[in-house]
């Protein structure tokens, strides 16, 4: 109880006979204060007036608010001084909360509880005055139910923060399980279920995003309530050497693909492709094998479409290795620094097309050193380099110059 209504309870008291004219016309002030906030506050009409409404209900409940006026008008105290009138604001608390599981903002609660005390004051004061309240005595009245209201109007905002504190808390947490299935490639009635569980509508498609947990509310706030959020300690990315939070962020494929940079702008963040939403795990495991592959400091999103080449190439390392030993077996009679010399050449030679000049320039030579080099190398492997699968064996074998990992 506010030290407003204590004060007023304490120091005004209403006697007997006035209290039970006053109980007598309860069920007259509900039933008019509900049928004020129906007319005054469009988001009750629907909800208090018509077939099956909530009407009967919430006149009940405004009977017994105002019957815990006037119990606190004739001075009753509960057992626990501390907790005057506990029911009747465990009402109003209630009230609150089961507004918040409505959808309604307490801006309609509250325009209501105004209507409702105009209207309760108006029809209260007129039946005091009848009985015999004196003219003195009507401000104290007065005083004591507008304190009264404004008590119950903040224990509904009270229980109205709680639901909505609560409610997005447990959809916070299905929504994490969400990302997590879709990790986990969960099958597509798991993924139903859980979407439903956690009051998400599946996009056409899903893109992830990794960053620092550090950057991610940010980011968060400027894609939209739709968009997921899976924690740290993510599959894949152990080896990272720093976590990682990922978004899957709904439908921003083709031109919502440039939206989104835009958004990450200044961000370390990493993007992974479209994928249909229950295929959400395949944008994730692209984004985290580009991860090694960005090592920049630039601000910049990094967007995983830039190192396709790349990706493919490193998709199996082993094998690589394995094909660039083959190709490279004929400069095995050479020493190392020779070999990796012409290795470097080769592939200059190839990419630029045998174009000598191009080739120089990229290695810092002069055209005779890489005209000896190619002397050198078609003596070492013959027809080879005129053949179309051995020469496409040698491109993807060895690394480019300033490739990563060359």
């Amino acid at each position: 109880m506010s030290s407003a209504t204590a004060i007023g309870a304490a120091s005004f008291q209403i006697g007997e006979p006035i209290l039970r004219v006053l109980g007598e016309r309860l069920g007259e002030v509900a039933a008019d204060t509900v049928e004020a906030v129906t007319a005054e506050v469009p988001e009750y009409a629907g909800a208090l007036g018509g077939a099956g409404s909530m009407g009967p209900n919430i006149e009940a409940a405004v009977q017994m608010a105002l019957g815990g006026f006037l119990k606190l008008a004739g001075g009753a105290r509960d057992a626990d001084p501390s907790t005057p009138l506990g029911p009747t604001i465990e009402g109003a608390y209630a009230l609150g909360r089961g507004e918040a599981r409505g959808g309604r903002s307490m801006d309609a609660l509250l325009a209501a509880y105004r209507v409702g005390a105009r209207v309760a004051w108006r029809k209260l004061a007129q039946a005091a005055a009848d009985a015999g309240l004196p003219a003195t005595t009507m401000a104290k009245f007065a005083e004591l139910l507008f304190a009264y209201i404004d008590e119950l109007s903040a224990a509904s905002v009270a229980g109205h923060a709680d639901e909505l504190s609560t409610s997005g808390r447990v959809l916070e947490r299905y929504r994490e399980r969400l990302g997590r299935h879709l990790l986990a490639g969960a099958p597509h009635d798991v993924l139903l279920a859980a979407a439903e569980r956690a009051e998400w509508t599946p996009p056409g498609s899903l893109t992830a995003v990794l960053l620092p947990p550090v950057q991610a509310r940010g980011a968060l706030a400027s894609l939209g309530a739709a968009t997921l959020q899976v924690g740290e300690e993510l599959p894949g990315l152990d080896q990272a050497g720093q976590p990682f939070t990922l978004l899957l962020v709904p439908d921003v494929d083709g031109p919502g693909r440039r939206h989104l940079l835009r958004v990450l702008a200044g961000r370390h963040a990493v993007v992974g492709p479209a994928r249909p939403w229950a295929e959400a795990r395949s944008s994730y495991e692209r984004a985290a094998r580009t991860v090694p592959l960005a090592r920049t400091r630039t601000a910049d999103p990094v967007d995983s479409d830039h190192y396709l080449a790349d990706l493919v190439l490193g998709a199996d390392p082993a094998a690589r290795a394995d094909l660039r030993a083959r190709v490279l077996e004929p400069l095995g009679v050479l020493p190392s620094a020779t070999q990796e010399r012409l290795a470097e050449t080769l592939i200059s030679w190839l990419l630029h097309q045998g174009r000598r000049e191009e080739v120089a320039a990229e290695l810092h030579v002069h055209a005779q050193t890489v005209r000896y080099r190619m002397g050198q190398l078609r003596g070492l492997y013959g027809d080879r380099l005129t053949d179309p699968r051995f020469v496409r064996e040698l491109i993807l074998a060895l690394p480019a110059r300033g490739e990563a990992g060359s």
